[in-house]
């Protein structure tokens, strides 16, 4: 079996750098409350199967179209309940991180932004009826897991969906509580923008670099009849049409 190609994302990047055992956790680590039991790797049980072991509920990283997260998400928890399994899928998650957008106005507004753009995380009991509900949602690409190649042909193989361990799940949500805040702007290199407040107020220019981080850019404005770049606030601007 080999890795399924995907792609290049933070999420693939946190996948592959998990620890190998418990031990190489850190002591910090966010605990969920729902997510427990790091020696075992289990988050949940559920009624015995036919041969009387307990079913395991795990988190599973799922692909998405863009910006489908959301939709999915209500989808699947009503498709849950219809199908008849929400008692093995069990929570559906988008972990998300304060943000704050700038309006063309120069306004604020304060939005929702997502730690891993094209994943949904499912906790659920694996098995053929909880795996074809989510693989028959709409807008659902596949679980990230592993591919079983065929044994002929090129033809891509099944997809082997892949339980993320308890240390991966820690970190995601940590990072998701923990993240600052980001700052996103409806502007690029090139925009033409008029400077609202402070010591330029009154002069337009052209962007040439924005920094969300920073709640800052950079324009090119005429001064002395010579472009001169000058660091502005978001808040010191708005976009020209």
């Amino acid at each position: 079996m080999s890795s399924v190609p995907s792609p290049v994302s933070e999420l693939d990047q946190d996948l592959s750098a998990a620890p190998e055992s418990p031990s190489d956790a850190a002591a910090d680590v966010l605990t969920l409350s729902d997510v427990t039991d790091a020696a075992e790797g289990a988050e949940g049980t559920s009624d015995p199967d036919a041969a009387g072991k307990p079913q395991v509920a795990r988190w599973f990283a799922v692909q998405v179209a863009s910006s489908c997260e959301k939709k999915v998400k209500a989808t699947l928890e009503q498709r849950a309940v219809t199908l008849g399994v929400a008692n093995r899928i069990l929570e559906i998650e988008i972990p998300q991180t304060p943000g704050v957008k700038l309006k063309k106005d120069g306004s604020r507004q304060s939005i929702e932004e997502k730690v891993f753009p094209g994943y949904v995380l499912v906790r659920m009991i694996l098995d053929e009826d909880t795996m074809m509900a989510v693989r028959s949602t709409p807008n659902v690409i596949n679980f990230v897991g592993q591919e079983e190649r065929r044994a002929t042909g090129k033809a891509r193989g099944h997809i082997r969906p892949r339980p993320l361990s308890s240390q991966e799940v820690n970190r995601i949500f940590k990072r998701a509580a923990e993240k600052k805040p980001v700052v996103k702007v409806d502007l690029a290199e090139g925009d033409q923008i008029l400077v609202t407040a402070g010591p330029f107020k009154d002069f337009q220019g052209e962007v040439i670099d924005v920094s969300g981080e920073r709640s800052k850019l950079k324009a090119l404005l005429s001064i002395f009849g010579r472009e001169t770049p000058v660091e502005l606030e978001f808040s010191q601007i708005s976009k020209q049409s």
